[in-house]
């Protein structure tokens, strides 16, 4: 394969340190497959002491495979054996909150979402009686969703699904900010005390500014899936 282009990066990770960043997947487990395949091959073609890989969160609704996904961050192998931290998304965020209400009003809004494809992806037919769809998921793959962490620092580096509040502590910040903001944090130039990596606004591709960089380039809508290596004071790209 041929080597990542490097740019400069708006921050610094300590040398022999690296990271590697996925943006939201939305079901596409075939490129989330080919995606992890690069990244363990530009391990193998550029070894380093430490390097470890984070998943921004939104795995399941709109694209083809959700269940797929699910499989392959709970159970499957990680490239090339990095240790990885998968974040939690809105969208798994509407999946449970919707499985555990039944109410029709979270139902509506996670269907008009993508839950759609998501119930498709493990042999539901969503004109079922909504009370019988949470027995089509097993125990583990709910567990797995449960327990995505919110966030994860790495040096200087904060990675969350959607971004944070601008003007708030990082201990202050609310759950539904991290996994839903836009505004007013995409339009801030404010120093967030860190450089937030982040999904869940689609770009057509990867946005970096001095205090943040977007990696949902759209995958379920025809765009790229995208990762980013962050590696001392640079920054590069892998596609699917």
């Amino acid at each position: 394969m041929a080597l990542p282009r490097f740019t400069a990066a708006p921050a610094r990770l300590p040398p022999g340190q690296r990271v590697y960043a996925v943006g939201d997947v939305h079901g596409c487990a075939t490129r989330l497959a080919e995606l992890h395949r690069l990244i363990a091959a530009d391990c193998a073609a550029r070894p380093v002491a430490a390097a470890s890989l984070v998943h921004v969160g939104d795995y399941v609704d709109r694209g083809p495979d959700s269940r797929a996904v699910i499989e392959m961050l709970s159970a499957g192998p990680k490239p090339a054996g990095l240790p990885a931290v998968n974040l939690t998304g809105n969208h798994e965020q509407m999946l449970l909150k919707t499985l555990a209400s039944l109410d029709p009003d979270d139902i509506e809004v996670w269907l008009a979402n993508g839950g759609e494809e998501t119930l498709a992806s493990w042999g539901i037919d969503w004109n079922a009686p909504p009370e019988d769809w949470g027995a089509a998921f097993a125990a583990a793959e709910l567990a797995f969703m449960r327990d995505l962490a919110l966030m994860h620092r790495a040096g200087p580096y904060l990675f969350v699904h959607a971004g944070i509040r601008p003007g708030l502590a990082l201990e202050r910040q609310s759950r539904d900010d991290l996994l839903w903001i836009r505004e007013p944090f995409l339009s801030s130039d404010a120093d967030f005390g860190a450089v937030v990596v982040h999904g869940h606004t689609p770009v057509a591709a990867p946005l970096v500014r001095p205090n943040r960089i977007d990696i949902d380039t759209g995958a379920y809508l025809g765009g790229d899936l995208t990762c980013a290596i962050l590696e001392e004071d640079r920054i590069g790209f892998l596609f699917a």
